[in-house]
């Protein structure tokens, strides 16, 4: 296969990148903690963390599981965080000590929580009191043995620590009640460790590092087995790509606030500026654009990452326009598309272009991106970074030609290992050679640029978090009164898209309101549907299948 995309390639980007420096992520942190010892890694709320401070406390921490709790290479330890200054701290504890990541979106309810849980087989878990109500409805049903718990204001300077946990729990109200046993505080875990050394232990390039999880054709979430050789590889893919960008500037500070346990942020920005010593400001609550817009106003940052809905919203933020974007070298969109309206007035006040990037949670994420020194919105995700191939291909799998229309397959040291204990769902995906099926419908140009036309899946994409039917349909069939449900995503102004759901019912008496206290009990705030239609019947295939292609088309 010709790789047509390395004539586009900006001067200086290498067509493959040598085995990098490190075999694996434990090796990495450990050598940068030590060699920007004196720099600031995170930021929060007033709050900072050098990364002699993070080597010290994760060290500890690594100790704490490896010790006291006993935890082996491989075991799974789930961290249920916010961006806040915990979540670096046990994120690096968890990987020196040779164990596996299972990171769990805050804001799942009982039921898919119970599932990653279980599915994954996580022993422990580090999650904050906010979300602890959740965890004790089905800790039962899981093998969770400890539970270790922090507040908000943990990491936070004094007396401030202390002002938003009291806060929070009697003021605001927020932490609901809750009944856990074997419970150990985040603190305790830090304290009293000095005398302690962490065993050494020997992690390989194709250990696994994270289980992130994924929508299924199921309707249940797979856990994508990301090893620590699709992490270094993809974190130097990424570097080469952006060449020289950060060589004159003196503090590299990147704006942290999509998720960290989504795999765009973990990669992009936790790990990536760990690889550079730079800094991390998080921010916890990125809906709140009037405290966002005021902390961007506090740093000269250089880089930034997001998705569309909110570098839209950050735009029609009073007092976005004040900021200071002299030191903007980078802003980087992934996770949905970016409209151009949005890239062209984020450019006029920036003065920097959004750039496209692509990727998804199986290829650690990193695939295709745009080059940095492109200087309009073009519409194009990019070209395949380096060490990276793509190809389109028909439904038999044979290679199309330049501007067919076909799946996006990837093939790279980035993709991921399999999906966790479920072989028949590797298959569906993985083909021979290590392509992977991307499930994406997208055509490359002349110059190699990438453009993606339609998703394949019937996935569902608001605000760069997929959302998949079968699972929506799942929760909602298991109301008493419905008989079939079909749920597709419609163009939103906000999100890019949103669920709308088509319900037939089986007792007339099932109202919409019933159905949506159903879905808020069993569904995450962002699958939730805003809409809701009720039919006699939905259009099947001969053999039965919903076509929710006839309901999009309508």
């Amino acid at each position: 296969m010709e790789k047509i995309w390395l004539s586009s390639y900006p001067e200086g980007v290498p067509e493959n990148i040598t085995q990098p420096p490190f075999k694996s992520l434990k090796e990495m942190i450990d050598l940068c903690l030590v060699k920007y010892s004196d720099r600031i890694a995170y930021s929060n709320m007033g709050a900072t963390l050098t990364f002699k401070q993070l080597d010290e406390m994760s060290l500890k921490f690594a100790c704490y599981l490896q010790q006291d709790l006993k935890l082996k290479k491989g075991d799974r330890v789930a961290i249920m965080l916010p961006n806040i200054l915990q979540y670096p701290v046990a994120l690096c504890g968890i990987l020196r000590a040779g164990l596996v990541v299972v990171n769990v979106n805050p804001l799942y309810t009982p039921r898919e929580l119970k599932h990653q849980l279980s599915d994954s087989g996580a022993q422990s878990i580090i999650i904050l009191d906010n979300f602890a109500h959740v965890l004790a409805e089905i800790i039962d049903e899981t093998a969770i043995e400890q539970v270790i718990l922090t507040k908000v204001g943990d990491l936070l300077n004094f007396p401030k620590n202390h002002i938003i946990n009291f806060v929070l729990k009697y003021i605001k109200k927020v932490i609901p009640e809750y009944k856990l046993n074997s419970v150990v505080s985040f603190q305790d875990t830090l304290d009293k460790k000095d005398h302690q050394t962490l065993d050494p232990v020997d992690v390989s390039e194709d250990d696994i590092a994270f289980l992130q999880y994924t929508g299924g054709t199921t309707g249940l979430s797979k856990g994508a087995m990301i090893t620590h050789r699709n992490m270094v590889f993809n974190l130097h893919q990424s570097k080469a790509w952006q060449g020289n960008l950060f060589d004159d500037v003196e503090v590299i500070i990147a704006i942290t606030a999509l998720p960290l346990y989504h795999i765009f942020s973990l990669q992009s920005n936790c790990l990536a500026m760990m690889l550079d010593g730079g800094e991390n400001v998080l921010i916890t609550n990125p809906r709140d654009f009037p405290a966002f817009v005021k902390e961007l106003k506090k740093h000269k940052f250089v880089y930034i990452t997001g998705v569309n809905t909110l570098y839209a919203s950050l735009l029609n933020t009073p007092g976005f326009d004040e900021i200071d974007f002299s030191q903007l070298r980078f802003t980087v969109g992934g996770g949905m598309a970016i409209q151009k309206a949005v890239s062209k007035d984020w450019e006029k006040i920036t003065g920097q272009p959004i750039l496209q990037a692509y990727g998804l949670t199986e290829t650690s994420p990193a695939a295709v991106v745009n080059p940095i020194n492109i200087t309009e919105f073009s519409g194009s995700i990019g070209l395949p970074i380096p060490s990276t191939e793509i190809s389109i291909r028909d439904d038999q799998g044979q290679n199309l030609s330049v501007g067919d229309l076909g799946e996006i397959c990837i093939r790279g040291p980035q993709v991921m290992l399999g999906y966790w204990e479920q072989p028949d769902e590797t298959a569906k995906v993985m083909l021979p050679d290590n392509w992977f099926k991307t499930g994406d419908i997208g055509r490359m140009d002349e110059q190699g640029y990438i453009y993606i036309e339609d998703r394949k899946k019937d996935m569902i994409l608001v605000s760069g978090f997929n959302v998949y039917p079968n699972e929506i349909e799942g929760v909602v069939v298991e109301l008493d009164g419905v008989l079939e449900a079909a749920a597709i995503g419609i163009e939103n102004q906000q999100s890019g898209e949103v669920v709308k759901l088509f319900v037939v019912k089986k007792d007339p008496k099932v109202t919409k309101d019933e159905i949506y206290a159903h879905c808020k009990k069993n569904l995450t705030a962002y699958k939730m549907p805003k809409e809701i239609e009720f039919r006699d019947d939905l259009p099947k295939t001969n053999v039965g299948k919903i076509l929710r292609r006839e309901l999009r088309e309508e």
